[in-house]
């Protein structure tokens, strides 16, 4: 089983989004190990987006998603980081396909109401920043052994 970290951004809470997006990820048949609203500080969005600190868009980023509360969570399942990825769609929604989450509620790219992360070795360093080893919790589910064996 993989896990990945997926961070609801607030656009997606102030749209009231948040059950919604939670429930595409559970149908598709993700399990939720973590979750928790924060808001966080600029030094914890500094670290989470540190591989953008050169660019132009840097301090926009951080601005966003200091703006208001965020949902962080960690998804497990097989493949579950390629499943968010495409789940998701594309980074800018207007080269999101309809029926993906930015394709059906982002409206620009600054603002694109969920963040997922991009490679395994991201997701580990997300997962790390946004929760203590105690608050990823290990279970099992009847319907992971139909699934996987």
């Amino acid at each position: 089983m993989e896990r990945t970290f997926v961070m609801l951004k607030p656009d997606a809470v102030q749209r009231n989004l948040v059950g919604e997006l939670i429930s595409r990820l559970e149908k598709k048949g993700l399990k939720i190990c973590a979750l928790k609203m924060l808001s966080i500080s600029r030094e914890l969005a500094e670290r989470h987006y540190e591989e953008h600190k050169e660019k132009p868009f840097f301090q926009e980023l951080v601005s966003f998603i200091t703006s208001g509360p965020v949902v962080a969570m960690v998804c497990e399942g097989q493949n579950a980081f390629e499943i968010v990825r495409k789940l998701m769609g594309a980074t800018d929604p207007l080269k999101a396909e309809p029926g993906t989450i930015r394709g059906d509620y982002a409206i620009y790219m600054g603002n694109n109401i969920i963040h997922g992360s991009d490679s395994y070795k991201s997701a580990e360093k997300e997962i790390n920043l946004f929760f203590d080893k105690d608050e990823v919790i290990n279970y099992s589910k009847d319907v992971d052994k139909w699934i996987y064996g």
